[in-house]
Formats: C-alpha cells, structure tokens, sequence
C-alpha cells in the first residue's frame, strides 16, 4: 500500500515538474515575441516622431494638456521610453489592457503634459522586467508622438501591494512606472521626477 502511495506522489510531482517547465518555456517564449514586436513597433514610433519633427510639429502647444497620438500596426501610440541605466528602450501604447500588455508599456493613466503619466508594462526581461534594478538618480527619458522630450530623475523605488491602486497613480509624482513582482502578488513601482534635459 505504501509503494503504490509513493509511486502515486511520484507521478504527481513529476506531473508539476513539467507543469511548471511548460509555464517557464511558455513565458520565455511570451517574453521573446513581446520584445520582438515592441522592436519593431519602437522603429515605427521613432520614424512617425522624426516626420512630424521635419514637418514642424515638433513645436507643438506645450500646454495642450491632451497627449498626441498616432496609430502604428493598429495600435495608438503616444510615445517612446528610454531608460539607459537598463539599457531599455520601449514604444508606450496609449490604452491598458491585458492583451496590449503583452506588445509594449501601455499608458495606465495621466499625461506627460500634465506631470502625472502612469505607464504599466509586464515584467517581461524585455520590457520593465529590471525595473527594480533602478535607483534613485537615474535618467528616464519619454518623447511624446509630436517630439516633446520629458527628462525625469528617479526618485523612489519601492514595492505597492495590489490593491494599493490610488497609490499607484497619486498625482505627486510626475512619471510613475510600474510592473509585477514575479511572484505577481505585489508591484515594483518607480516614481520620477522631471528635470530639465540631462
């Protein structure tokens, strides 16, 4: 009775064992075609922002408060992110939800023009994965779709639980960025500052 209680343990440890090695090879493969999209959709996003710099509208009304945005592969796009520290470089979606998450950061709520942008983004090792690698003091760098640079400097770095979303988007900070711990219980948050350009 004892070996066929062991044998049954056996197989059903053997049965998660592979069940957690499909959800690992799923993910990196999830992981590997986000960051090939986001690629190609960040070439796409770049090349609108520079057209509309070479047609003048790199001048835009700084205090129209309503983000620009431009449809790139069926997506509306309000930007690029830069954040040299971890060497990232993203397109930003203007709307959340679980599917656009899966391409690039999407806008969670805010606008740069009015200093209170939220931007979401899986913790795929492609998009904000090493977020929490960041440190108070490092650049962040977004260029809005009419060629409007923002600078921020990080100002904090700290760890939201789920359910703390009024937190998420207090209008205090100017950027906030934020992602899942891998765990998916709580959020790694990074809230910035802008800054003149660095």
């Amino acid at each position: 009775m004892r070996n066929k209680i062991g044998i049954i343990f056996m197989m059903m440890g053997a049965v998660l064992v592979l069940a957690a090695l499909s959800l690992f090879f799923w993910n990196v493969q999830e992981d590997k075609q986000a960051g090939a999209f986001a690629e190609e959709l960040l070439t796409q996003v770049i090349e609108h922002i520079e057209i509309s710099a070479a047609d003048g509208a790199a001048c835009p009304d700084p205090y129209d408060f309503v983000m620009p945005e431009a449809e790139i592969e069926g997506y509306a796009c309000i930007g690029c992110l830069s954040i040299p520290a971890i060497n990232l470089e993203l397109p930003v979606l203007s709307e959340w939800n679980d599917d656009r998450l899966k391409i690039a950061p999407c806008r969670y709520s805010g606008s740069s023009r009015m200093n209170n942008l939220v931007i979401a983004a899986h913790n795929y090792a492609n998009h904000f994965g090493h977020l929490s690698r960041l440190s108070p003091g490092d650049v962040v760098y977004f260029v809005d779709m009419d060629g409007l640079s923002f600078s921020y400097e990080v100002t904090v770095v700290e760890v939201l639980g789920p359910e703390e979303v009024k937190e998420m988007t207090d209008g205090t900070y100017d950027l906030t960025l934020f992602t899942c711990t891998y765990s998916g219980q709580n959020r790694v948050t990074v809230r910035c500052e802008w800054t003149e350009d660095k």
